[in-house]
């Protein structure tokens, strides 16, 4: 399920002020190290991402400011190969939230660029679901919470009023400030291995259910955004030669709507599997720490 990428540099514009900055220590190759090889016990492991990294309430919340839970794919990794983590991911972040200060119910936090440095070994990224309001428009605009879900695609037709859909736009937008971000992340931990960790899919192929109201057509409109936003962190990823873990891919059969089987919560809490609203499930957070895990040890 991991795809390793190894395409060389391309620095895009949008962000490049904000988010590279020239290196400023040893390459990998004047220290001795390798970083396309596992890394060693004990290494430093710096998580970078939002909510569906910091993944509230799985199982226990213990950041309140970032919702940050201490069982999210980042502990667990750190667990499995005995890394030290610095996990600086938050709830709300955005790929700017990695170069500036974010505002959170409890205070601002610094950027989180900041936990790295020349010793990190290991980074992973997952960001950008909230960039251009993308997540906020897909749980606002589409979603049917005040009444029953009716047919056609109301979500879609809004999206598109301006004569092009502007969450596609969002997601091209997204794409370039991803492949800036892991230029940037390679620029400040020049020797670390650096992960870049996709999104799952929430909507399914052909049911409908209660627990992410859409209207009939909406389903396939939110799964178009959704494989559209795996396709842009993918190629974000080869652009910026970071691996890449294809969440998408892996959650096929795992949406929203799955069930017992279903990796992110519905619109309602389930009180027998502990998560946020359209957010992560533990079994979630476990498959990808497996994915992690493994493209780490490749």
């Amino acid at each position: 399920m991991s795809v390793v990428s190894r395409r060389p540099v391309l620095l895009l514009p949008a962000l490049s002020c904000a988010l590279v900055l020239s290196s400023c220590g040893a390459s990998a190759d004047e220290k001795g190290t390798d970083p396309s090889g596992p890394p060693p016990a004990a290494a430093e492991y710096v998580a970078l991402g939002d909510s569906f990294t910091s993944a509230p309430g799985v199982p226990e919340t213990v950041d309140e400011g970032c919702f940050r839970s201490d069982g999210n794919y980042p502990s667990l990794v750190a667990d499995a190969l005995d890394l030290t983590l610095d996990d600086v991911s938050c709830g709300g972040a955005t790929t700017t939230s990695l170069v500036g200060v974010q505002e959170t119910p409890t205070g601002p936090v610094p950027p989180q660029f900041l936990a790295l440095s020349e010793d990190t070994e290991v980074v992973t990224l997952s960001m950008g679901f909230n960039d251009g309001g993308l997540y906020g428009e897909l749980m606002t605009a589409c979603l049917q919470l005040d009444g029953e879900p009716t047919e056609g695609s109301p979500c879609r037709e809004t999206m598109n009023e301006a004569g092009s859909d502007r969450l596609l736009e969002t997601i091209d937008l997204i794409q370039t400030r991803l492949t800036s971000a892991l230029t940037g992340i390679k620029d400040r931990a020049p020797n670390a291995r650096v992960v870049l960790v996709g999104y799952p899919q929430l909507a399914p192929a052909r049911v409908r259910c209660a627990a992410l109201p859409l209207a009939a057509g909406d389903y396939d409109y939110m799964r178009e955004i959704m494989i559209a936003l795996g396709r842009a962190t993918e190629r974000a990823a080869d652009e910026a030669d970071a691996d890449y873990i294809d969440v998408l891919a892996a959650s096929e059969g795992h949406d929203i709507c799955a069930g017992d089987e279903a990796w992110v919560s519905g619109v309602m809490p389930d009180p027998d599997r502990p998560a946020e609203p359209v957010h992560p499930f533990a079994e979630e957070q476990e498959a990808i720490a497996e994915l992690v895990v493994a493209a780490l040890d490749e």
